[in-house]
């Protein structure tokens, strides 16, 4: 059996460092590696579990029980089995089975969930004899009316229940309330793995085991290979059918065998195209499918049925490589009776001695003699001139059974394996197992690999050759910097210019945060300092006011009193609008400055010319132009608050009746005690006129204003400054002269540094690989090598003889 060789012991480790050295480089980070994680845990993985999946009855337990011929699992026709059951290797003398049993909650759930679906009240209490009594023998009646177990799924789930019932009764002393109870082999007295599954294998146990672990000693469970058999996607209970898709999709998963019904039923069921769509969604499992369309012996009977089959792999299954057609029930007990002889009746009184037993002292006919006796009659398979055979209506089906295979012997039962299409079958998943697992899963493995490998091959080689491209001296690695001097002051001021238009869209499209928060807080104040005033607003005073103005006159008009509120309102939000602004933008040109400061191209304009170029006395100049401009456009949006609202004296409105009715109170007398009186009213006037005026102006109007200013202002300032700095070049070349031998010397010694990284990381990606390909050369998979990054011959001038002048610069520094 291929186990994993030595050569690929440390693949982990090797497939990891890979996977590391990409996390390394930032460029390559985003990449996907699911795929290769996947992969490598399948490749490394101690067990590989085979899925056994299909739809209710569809004979998966069956199929497993022939490919290790032996009667491990219970299959019968009409029980589901709601089990999850595991095999796995042993030793012959270490072959054990561990029991694991549902609790008695589970159990209860289950008989609940069934009742529903059958129409019975729900289960109360399980543990009162005479309701399982009246449940067992409801289900009885169903059965009887439906014309046996397996005819409806009415009558499957009511033989699902009956079995749940009995196994409960069975077993009561065994399971417990809450906690799933487990139970070694050991613990029911069982010498032997045959005992142990006889007693799993009886429907009423089964159906109350939560998982059956079979330790069992057969080739095909070597190297880790684990089956793994679950209950039908179709189950009676629902609970049973999650327990399935729930395994397919388990990254556990490497395998599928997934066992259709199209044989039987001439078509796909909705369920069975679910699994078919869940299996392609796990990418452990990949093509690692068998399909295999079991109970091919009903199409030997029926022409349609088999030819609507025929057009069924034609169509939806002709790129599938692994497609078998198998009778699990022939193939089984035909390995089974193989080993038997007239001495026991050919199995009569072995193999099936417990389903033949009747009452009186009749016997049962096992359906596996039926369909023998079947096969032998009409299927067809049987060449007449090797097999004269008869099948006589006078004798009991036991009978026929007998005597044909006392007359045809060991090669009427060889020809009934291989039409079965079991030793296919086995041959394929042995063949699978033993020679072609492993080397797939490291092919998959390299597969998903390799583009990680080219990709990281190509980052080193171009960092190389960028690295090694730069001049290896000093002089010339001054003349190299001087050269790019003009691209990199276009490059800042166009960055610069980028960085700004982005800032002033940023506010012009509502989506710098702080900015918007501060807005609002402008908005917040105007409301608030609006409500204060109108709130503190003193008609008396306003009174005095205008009395004052004229002297002649003893008494004022309602008029003179909202003249001089609406000048009075006009300039105290006039204040509060202008500190506001001031606000505003000094915090905007604040973080403005700050994010310039430290951003990349500010940093680099310094290395090129030791100062920024002007650029902060240029956003220092811009930010007083655009207060002023804002202060000023305050001043003119509140001056015209002094104007009443287009619409103040419409007729119709709620302002013209309140006006009138503030005029009616207000002319009770001459004094200024009726003017007093009607505060109140004056008030809500005026509240009707400014609050419109100020919305329209802190939620439309100023925004823009705000929006335009600061637009006008700093993109022609950055257009400006752009220019500016290109213009630089003679400064910044006499400045660059003056650090370059310093900075060239560095560069020259940092290119080295990187060049010396880069070789280190290709060591450890050259040796990572290296291995990983001494395992894949093990497994043949010659064409599926990864590739090395050849080695680069580096040849930089050492950086230790200066001239003297050199030195009286660098010492200078």
């Amino acid at each position: 059996m291929p186990l994993i060789p030595p050569q690929c012991e440390n693949l982990k480790l090797q497939v990891e460092s890979i996977l590391e050295l990409l996390n390394q480089e930032v460029t390559l980070r985003s990449t996907d590696i699911s795929a290769v994680q996947t992969s490598l845990n399948k490749a490394i993985s101690p067990k590989f579990e085979i899925v056994f999946a299909g739809a209710f009855s569809a004979g998966k337990s069956m199929l497993i029980n022939a490919l290790l011929e032996r009667e491990l699992l219970y299959s019968a026709e009409g029980h589901a089995t709601g089990t999850e059951c595991k095999i796995e290797y042993a030793e012959a003398e270490k072959e054990r089975v561990i029991l694991t049993f549902l609790s008695e909650v589970e159990i209860r759930e289950q008989a609940i969930s069934l009742c529903h679906q059958l129409g019975f009240n729900s289960v109360t209490n399980i543990n009162q004899a005479e309701v399982i009594e009246l449940l067992q023998q409801g289900c009885n009646n169903i059965i009887q009316q439906e014309g046996g177990e397996s005819k409806s799924e009415r009558g499957k789930q009511a033989k699902a229940l009956i079995l749940l019932l009995e196994g409960y009764v069975t077993n009561r002393q065994r399971i417990h309330t809450l906690d799933n109870a487990i139970y070694s082999m050991d613990a029911f007295n069982f010498t032997n793995l045959k005992e142990a599954a006889g007693y799993a294998r009886r429907g009423s146990n089964s159906a109350v085991l939560k998982r059956i672990e079979y330790y069992c000693h057969h080739p095909l469970l070597e190297d880790g290979n684990v089956i793994i058999d679950t209950p039908g996607i179709d189950a009676p209970v629902a609970k049973d059918a999650e327990l399935t898709y729930g395994k397919i999709q388990h990254p556990d998963t490497s395998a599928v065998v997934c066992v259709l019904k199209p044989a039987a039923t001439g078509e796909m069921t909705k369920e069975e195209t679910e699994l078919l769509e869940t299996m392609g969604e796990n990418s452990g499992i990949r093509d690692r499918v068998f399909y295999i369309f079991n109970r091919i012996d009903e199409t030997w009977y029926n022409t349609q049925l088999r030819q609507r089959l025929d057009d069924l792999i034609g169509s939806q299954f002709r790129d599938s490589h692994r497609v078998y057609k198998t009778s699990g029930l022939l193939g089984f007990y035909g390995s089974q009776i193989k080993q038997t002889s007239n001495r026991d009746r050919f199995g009569l009184d072995s193999v099936f001695a417990e389903s033949i037993k009747g009452l009186n002292g009749k016997e049962e006919t096992p359906q596996f003699v039926n369909e023998f006796n079947r096969y032998c009659a009409n299927s067809g398979k049987l060449s007449p001139n090797q097999f004269r055979i008869s099948v006589n209506s006078y004798e009991s089906p036991n009978e026929n059974y007998l005597r044909i295979l006392t007359e045809q012997g060991t090669v009427l039962i060889n020809q009934l394996i291989h039409d079965s299409g079991i030793d296919e079958f086995r041959s394929a998943v042995t063949k699978y197992l033993t020679e072609e697992k492993r080397p797939q899963l490291f092919k998959n493995l390299a597969d998903d690999l390799e583009n990680i490998c080219i990709q990281l091959k190509n980052y080193y080689q171009t960092k190389q050759r960028e690295l090694d491209s730069q001049p290896h001296e000093i002089e010339a690695m001054k003349a190299y910097e001087l050269q790019r001097l003009n691209l990199q002051l276009q490059e800042v001021g166009n960055t610069f210019l980028i960085h700004i238009t982005e800032e002033v869209n940023q506010i012009v499209n509502s989506a710098c945060d702080g900015f918007e928060a501060d807005f609002k807080q402008l908005q917040s104040k105007m409301i608030r300092r609006l409500d204060e005033l109108l709130d503190t607003f003193s008609v008396a005073e306003a009174y005095r006011q205008a009395t004052i103005s004229h002297p002649r006159n003893a008494t004022a008009p309602l008029l003179a009193i909202l003249v001089e509120a609406f000048y009075y309102l006009a300039n105290q939000l006039e204040d509060i609008l202008s500190d506001s602004t001031l606000e505003v933008i000094n915090n905007f040109f604040k973080g403005l400055t700050e994010r310039v400061q430290t951003s990349e191209y500010y940093r680099q304009l310094y290395r090129l010319l030791g100062n920024d170029g002007g650029i902060k006395i240029e956003l220092e100049k811009i930010e007083k132009e655009v207060i002023s401009a804002l202060i000023n456009a305050a001043r003119v949006e509140c001056d015209r608050f002094v104007r009443e609202s287009p619409r103040f004296y419409d007729e119709g409105t709620f302002s013209i009746y309140q006006f009138r009715q503030t005029l009616l109170q207000t002319s009770q007398g001459y004094d200024s005690e009726s003017i007093v009186d009607a505060e109140p009213a004056i008030r809500q006037l005026l509240k009707l006129d400014f609050e419109p005026k100020v919305s329209e102006t802190i939620r439309r109007s100023f925004r823009q204003t705000i929006n335009q200013t600061l637009k006008t202002q700093l993109l022609p300032m950055a257009d400006k400054q752009a220019e500016v700095i290109l213009q630089q070049y003679l400064n910044a070349r006499n400045y660059l002269e003056k650090t370059l031998e310093k900075e060239a010397e560095e560069k020259i010694l940092n290119n080295q540094r990187l060049l010396d990284t880069v070789a280190q990381k290709v060591d450890v990606y050259n040796q990572a690989v290296s291995a990983i390909n001494s395992c894949l050369q093990t497994m043949g998979l010659h064409q599926h090598l990864l590739p090395e990054v050849e080695n680069f011959e580096v040849k930089l001038e050492p950086v230790d003889s200066f001239s003297s002048s050199d030195v009286a610069v660098i010492n200078h520094f």
